[in-house]
């Protein structure tokens, strides 16, 4: 099924709060909902712990709040794991490592437009675990083709479980290591990233696309084979729409794209207002409009969110719940303006 557009809303999983009922509170008044992700909360909660459940060689601290990997745990573990490789349910994330998602399942979500599900990609948790040596997991030949296989059979099982819940179902891999590829010093190149990501999106049911707030090469990014790409238009506005002609073949495609407006961070929020925000995203619009780009058919490909998640506000979980509201304030203007 398509992912639903028309200038509706959603947002990023990761959120500050430690009271689930709350948070899924926020998450629920959107119009398409998604479980939060709550590492204040639990480390369990950590989006690179609920990716590692099950991942062998995994070194999980829970007090310490460490999540390391060692080679010598992967090869004990290794056969165990491809034994469960038939079972969907094995890949599913456990009551242990989010109360929240199961919460979330435990509801009816039939009403909704859409909902949605992430877990983190294979790039940035292969960036973010380190072995034995300090070394990224990613940068080995063994485990990286595994991790790939690994993480698709999660983000599948994942899927199928929310599908149950809602024919319009869709997965975000959350991806912020991508714009560390483009760096010489990163030590995975764009070559071998584009080789990996291929065969993982293979491997993976649609609708899916990937989330990032960062700024890789928008190229790059937007020839993967994805439904949506969900990112910060709110800082990298500039940047992104220099790339009409690549943002135009996506939406070709039918791609959509989550636009990232309403910031989260408290100075960067507090200095805002709605006529602001319209008027930054417009501009985007506007320019690629200029470029080619029919504006009402992107509209009707897009959805509005917050800009990124954030964990470090001085008032908490205050100002990402303003950044909610602001952004379904954003989405009902901008809706009637635009005859949606």
């Amino acid at each position: 099924m398509p992912i639903p557009g028309n200038l509706q809303t959603t947002a990023m999983a990761v959120m500050p709060h430690t009271d689930p009922e709350r948070a899924l509170e926020m998450a629920l008044s959107l119009d398409i909902p998604f479980w939060p992700q709550l590492p204040n909360f639990s480390y369990y909660e950590d989006m690179y712990v609920q990716a590692a459940e099950h991942f062998p060689g995994i070194l999980l601290d829970i007090e310490q709040r460490t999540l390391k990997f060692s080679m010598d745990k992967f090869i004990d573990e290794l056969e165990n794991t491809l034994g469960h490789f038939g079972d969907p349910s094995y890949f599913d994330i456990s009551k242990n490592y989010s109360t929240v998602y199961h919460r979330f399942l435990s509801m009816d979500l039939s009403h909704y437009p859409a909902i949605r599900g992430q877990l983190e990609g294979p790039v940035s948790f292969g960036f973010n675990v380190l072995d034995q040596n300090k070394r990224p997991i990613l940068f080995d030949d063994t485990i990286r083709p595994f991790m790939l296989e690994f993480m698709a059979k999660r983000i599948n099982a994942q899927m199928a479980r929310l599908k149950e819940l809602n024919k319009n179902a869709f997965m975000f891999v959350d991806e912020p290591g991508l714009q560390y590829i483009f760096s010489s010093m990163s030590g995975y190149n764009d070559m071998k990233a584009k080789t990996d990501l291929d065969m993982f999106f293979s491997m993976i049911d649609r609708p899916r696309g990937i989330h990032l707030c960062g700024n890789p090469d928008w190229d790059f990014l937007l020839g993967m084979d994805m439904d949506i790409l969900s990112l910060d238009i709110y800082t990298n506005a500039e940047i992104f729409s220099s790339y009409a002609p690549s943002i135009k073949r996506f939406l070709k495609k039918d791609g959509v794209i989550s636009w990232g407006i309403v910031p989260t961070g408290f100075e960067f929020f507090e200095k805002e207002t709605l006529d602001a925000l319209v008027a930054r995203l417009e501009t985007v619009w506007q320019f690629l409009g200029e470029k080619g780009i029919d504006i009402p058919y992107m509209l009707q490909k897009s959805l509005l969110s917050p800009a990124t998640c954030c964990l470090v506000n001085p008032d908490k979980e205050k100002t990402v719940e303003k950044a909610f509201a602001a952004v379904k304030q954003l989405s009902k203007l901008l809706r009637e303006k635009y005859h949606m």
